[in-house]
């Protein structure tokens, strides 16, 4: 998940890099690619018995592609609608936006271990900022959400070690 992440936070600078300056896009992929490396660091340190892992059956793993096909497709269906709201902004810019907003929010609605929680957190923002940054290019803002960004991913390392320090009480 966390190569995912990374991934997706590449697909984030490149659709930020259209309305922004390259130097204020890449502050985004930077960030991302550390939030990251903040959650696999959480991540590693935990042993194997205190990670708490969800067990997916296949259909499990199937209804979460339905749903994400679901997602998908409402987000296709209403962007053109959305876009007459939005001047200026493009159909790829809000077509990516609630993609990764959607599926952070079905990611946070079907799980409850921390790191999975973390990873939606950060992909619901990720969605976030793509349509934001089409609307406003202050440096301040992309400077907070950055900072934001850490936050989220520091908590998120914080409760997956939560389990595993109970232990040494």
């Amino acid at each position: 998940m966390i190569v995912a992440l990374s991934l997706q936070y590449i697909g984030v600078f490149l659709l930020v890099v259209i309305s922004w300056p390259l130097e204020m896009a890449v502050v985004k992929v930077l960030t991302g690619w550390m939030s990251g490396a903040v959650l696999g660091v959480g991540l590693s340190i935990v042993p194997k018995t205190w990670q708490g892992e969800e067990e997916f059956w296949p259909s499990g793993r199937l209804f979460r592609l339905l749903a994400v096909g679901l997602v998908t497709l409402v987000v296709i269906s209403s962007a053109l609608k959305i876009i007459q709201y939005l001047p200026g902004v493009g159909l790829e810019v809000v077509l990516g936006s609630l993609i990764l907003t959607g599926n952070g929010l079905l990611n946070l609605g079907l799980t409850n271990h921390p790191f999975r929680v973390a990873v939606g957190l950060l992909t619901l923002l990720s969605g976030f900022e793509i349509l934001y940054a089409a609307l406003e290019t202050s440096a301040l803002v992309a400077g907070l959400l950055a900072g934001v960004n850490l936050v989220l991913a520091l908590v998120g390392a914080f409760l997956i070690l939560v389990p595993s320090m109970e232990a040494f009480d």
